[in-house]
């Protein structure tokens, strides 16, 4: 699988990871990178602890890595969700996350295939 389709089946996002990170080699090494991270899984323990606080800082890191490396679905459910856990927990909360585990799943299993 090319970094382009890669980009293609997380819903696009190649043109501008690539404008921030100015080669494909780079950026390819960085998503590469992304299912190590340990933010996500700092976003669930934190989240299914109730710890809101800790879940909502560890959201918005990952709303920013996934954002910086143009991971489009990806940043679309995790950006609900670091509103509905923005000044505490709202309701909508506990389906979001469900969302974000999902396309976290897809995009650790998309780029997998690199």
């Amino acid at each position: 699988m090319t970094a382009r389709e890669c980009y293609d089946a997380l819903g696009g996002g190649y043109d501008e990871a690539l404008g921030r990170m100015f080669s494909e080699s780079l950026m390819t090494k960085f998503l590469k990178k992304f299912p190590a991270d340990g933010t996500f899984a700092e976003l669930k323990a934190h989240f299914q602890a109730h710890e809101d606080e800790a879940a909502f800082e560890a959201v918005h890191t990952l709303k920013g890595i996934c954002l910086n490396l143009g991971l489009v679905d990806l940043s679309r459910s995790v950006s609900a969700l670091t509103e509905a856990l923005w000044n505490g927990r709202k309701p909508e909360a506990d389906g979001l996350m469900e969302q974000v585990e999902k396309d976290y799943d897809r995009a650790v299993s998309v780029i997998g295939q690199l």
